[in-house]
């Protein structure tokens, strides 16, 4: 096949994934409601369970499906993209957002963030991800592991800290099951469990064909599988939800527009980081540690001038775009 078929192969499985992940959500939040659990579980958890499935999805099957020194690249590339991603180019269309409205008059440049709860998800991730790079240095396997399930405690209890707020929003009435359409009122459990069993098939096989994909588009493009995994996979996967930051800075909803990168960046750092650990040999190589540098770095600075000032200047996250710019100019230089 030539470079033209696997780049359609890949465009195509991320469809399926996006599409399965759709599916998942709506029958998770479905399952939920049916188990009688509380509104808090099923939006902050089990829908949020649904968000991070895509790019979740791809490092899972190209580690522990595919296999092999490629599938492994493919899935340490995935992991380290994501974090790398949202600290970087995420933060830089969330500035575009700010300046486009403060130039149209419809906002100012501040962004009037809870303070504690950004600066908590910003100083969470710094923590938690240097330690997880860190981990690369430990020369025994079995350390690692260890790291990995102080990470997923860290995530947990995170979650725990946030479940501890009090919600201020109010609850949504959950949107007809996809499979049950065609039928008024509640949907039956069979028709729910259909529906998630056949989005995890969607995401499994979208995931699939997508990192096979890009194992054969890194010998064309002359980039190592790794480093493409790192650019290709967390913009396709992950960057356009953050584009609800996008809509949040319109409404000046500012808290929320940062919060949904800062979670993301603390889930990326701890989840999908664990299965890498765990997984891999967690062994970094130039551009690994390029995109996680940057990463620290971007996040340090929005979080001190958060401490600073105790709120945001919009415009500070351009730094995004520059920090991105550096991270392609050395993958290019070190995959040739």
């Amino acid at each position: 096949m030539d470079i033209l078929t696997h780049c359609a192969a890949a465009l195509g499985a991320l469809v399926i994934i996006l599409l399965g992940c759709e599916l998942f959500t709506n029958g998770i939040e479905w399952l939920g409601c049916r188990l009688s659990l509380g509104a808090g579980a099923v939006g902050s958890v089990l829908a949020a369970v649904g968000t991070a499935l895509p790019e979740t999805a791809v490092p899972l099957v190209a580690i522990l499906v595919l296999g092999g020194e490629a599938g492994r690249e493919i899935g340490v590339g995935a992991i380290l993209g994501a974090p790398f991603m949202l600290s970087t180019l995420a933060f830089n269309i969330t500035a575009v957002a700010v300046v486009y409205h403060a130039l149209r008059g419809r906002r100012g440049y501040r962004m009037d963030v809870d303070a504690q709860v950004v600066g908590q998800d910003l100083s969470y991730f710094f923590v938690v991800y240097a330690v997880a790079i860190l981990a690369s240095f430990l020369p025994w396997h079995g350390a690692k592991v260890g790291v990995a399930v102080g990470l997923l405690g860290c995530y947990a209890y995170y979650v725990w800290l946030h479940f501890r707020k009090k919600s201020t929003q109010e609850e949504q009435e959950l949107r007809q099951l996809h499979f049950c359409h065609w039928r008024e009122g509640d949907p039956w459990m069979w028709h729910i469990i259909v529906q998630v069993v056949v989005s995890l098939a969607a995401i499994v096989a979208g995931a699939h064909v997508f990192v096979n994909a890009l194992e054969h588009l890194g010998g064309y493009v002359g980039i190592s599988a790794r480093a493409l995994s790192m650019i290709v996979t967390p913009i396709a996967t992950e960057l356009p939800e953050k584009f609800n930051s996008v809509i949040w800075v319109g409404h000046r909803k500012d808290t929320l527009a940062m919060g949904n990168i800062t979670g993301a960046m603390v889930f990326q750092s701890c989840v999908p980081v664990a299965v890498g650990l765990i997984g891999t040999a967690w062994v970094l190589d130039t551009a690994s540690w390029t995109s996680a540098i940057i990463a620290l770095v971007s996040a340090a600075a929005v979080y001190t001038v958060l401490k600073w000032k105790r709120h945001l200047d919009g415009r500070i996250l351009f730094l995004g775009l520059p920090l991105y710019i550096v991270f392609i100019v050395v993958a290019l230089r070190s995959s040739g």
